[in-house]
């Protein structure tokens, strides 16, 4: 069949409804975006086409910026094993205190520091979840804000530098990564102070949703050892962000150093063994893999679209709408977030961004401020069903007696703090950009 008959526009319908068709039936997105890439290469310029296949997945493998990923999830699958997490999370009870809410507000600071340290979101909210979860509901804490501060402060990886998020898009958009990393800081402050005081209102007008810890509690912490326990934790993000920042190493040098700072203190505190290495490095490579054969399949799709003409014809209707250049960045937004309920963040990067930053571009906004504007819907991605991973993470460790139902129902209220940050950064861009 000749699929050129179709023109762009029914061309465009057939391949999302078959991309959507082949979904339902339980294939893994990569395969699915690359038999329709393959379907639609063959069908709408015939056999002779198929060597372009070859030239978009070498250009995409070829990516200099692809090696910090692997890097950067190295280091989480070692952190994750390690017990620098674990001191972190144990040396910041000292915040907690009288203050009701206290424990939830320390969940809160120490997953933005994991993700300071690794950018990996799925390994942050299963540590929470064994770490956090159960500790909060021994103290007596509301199941359903403690299920919504684990959810909601693991996801902060896919905003806080060093985010695998941003790098994906600086890599799709042709942006400096280092910018984007100081663009995303102040938006991920905000989102982190946005969440403590939501908690800390919750809290102290009914204390009962999270009680302080009790006096024999707070009588094991000590300030001493608070201390000592942060000191490494710092030190790694020290090594990663201040290097970026300070201009001594790239974006991959740093996830490098990353890796080295976290092997030699796994060494130092006698925890580095065989079988630890091994569980990492057999976690690295299933994670980048799948996002390597995502990445593939998207670009030779994306890749052919193109061919068709379909960026084109997106433009063109995009840029045609008769409405205002923000209102055009509302739909882009709403398209996100009806994609982020059922495809994996990597695809939808993968998958929309060559389109949709040229139109930004054209339109006369900073693609930097359109990063951080992805990053936030990216997160809210996180936590929205039926997808919505982080209920999936959260749902392997949690206790038996909480069900998928009850962690969607718990994440709602910070979805809905999620899309007030994102408004936020939609109609006052300074906030991402001010740093620049």
């Amino acid at each position: 069949m000749d699929l050129s008959s179709l023109g762009i526009e029914y061309g465009t319908y057939v391949l999302v409804g078959a991309i959507f068709a082949l979904l339902i039936t339980g294939q893994p997105l990569a395969w699915v975006t690359g038999l329709v890439a393959l379907a639609f290469t063959y069908g709408w310029f015939g056999e002779m086409a198929l060597p372009l296949v070859t030239s978009r997945i070498f250009g995409f493998i070829t990516e200099y910026s692809l090696v910090a990923i692997p890097m950067f999830v190295f280091m989480a699958a070692l952190l994750d094993r390690s017990g620098i997490a674990k001191d972190l999370f144990n040396g910041m009870r000292i915040l907690a205190g009288r203050l009701p809410g206290g424990v939830a507000v320390q969940t809160l600071i120490v997953a933005i520091l994991m993700a300071a340290m690794s950018g990996v979101i799925g390994g942050e909210i299963v540590l929470l979840g064994i770490l956090a979860l159960p500790q909060m509901l021994r103290l007596g804490y509301d199941k359903s804000l403690s299920i919504g501060v684990v959810c909601a402060g693991g996801s902060l990886g896919t905003m806080m530098p060093p985010s695998i998020v941003l790098i994906i898009y600086g890599l799709v958009a042709g942006v400096s990564i280092a910018d984007l990393f100081v663009a995303a800081i102040t938006p991920a402050l905000l989102l982190l102070a946005i969440y403590v005081a939501y908690v800390l209102f919750r809290c102290l007008r009914n204390p009962e949703m999270g009680p302080p810890m009790s006096a024999e509690d707070r009588a094991k912490e000590s300030l001493g050892g608070a201390i000592k326990a942060l000191i490494q934790p710092f030190l790694i993000i020290f090594v990663v962000l201040g290097s970026i920042y300070g201009g001594v190493a790239s974006v991959t040098e740093a996830a490098a150093l990353g890796v080295s700072s976290v092997l030699v203190l796994s060494l130092l505190r006698r925890e580095l063994n065989l079988k630890m290495m091994q569980e990492s490095l057999v976690h690295t490579l299933e994670t980048c893999g799948m996002i390597i054969w995502i990445g593939i399949a998207a670009a030779v799709l994306v890749g052919v679209y193109n061919l068709m003409g379909g960026n084109r014809f997106v433009s063109s209707t995009i840029l045609g709408l008769d409405a205002a250049p923000v209102v055009v960045i509302m739909v882009m937004m709403l398209i996100l977030i009806v994609l982020g309920m059922f495809l994996d963040w990597i695809g939808i990067a993968l998958l929309t961004l060559p389109i949709f930053v040229p139109i930004v571009i054209k339109l006369g906004y900073d693609p930097i401020w359109f990063g951080i504007l992805f990053a936030v819907n990216m997160q809210v991605s996180y936590l929205t069903p039926p997808f919505g991973p982080a209920a999936f993470y959260l749902k392997s460790v949690a206790p038996r007696d909480i069900t998928l139902g009850q962690i969607y129902k718990a994440l709602l209220p910070f979805i809905g703090l999620q899309l007030i940050v994102l408004a936020l950064l939609l109609f006052y861009p300074p906030l991402a950009i001010w740093a620049l």
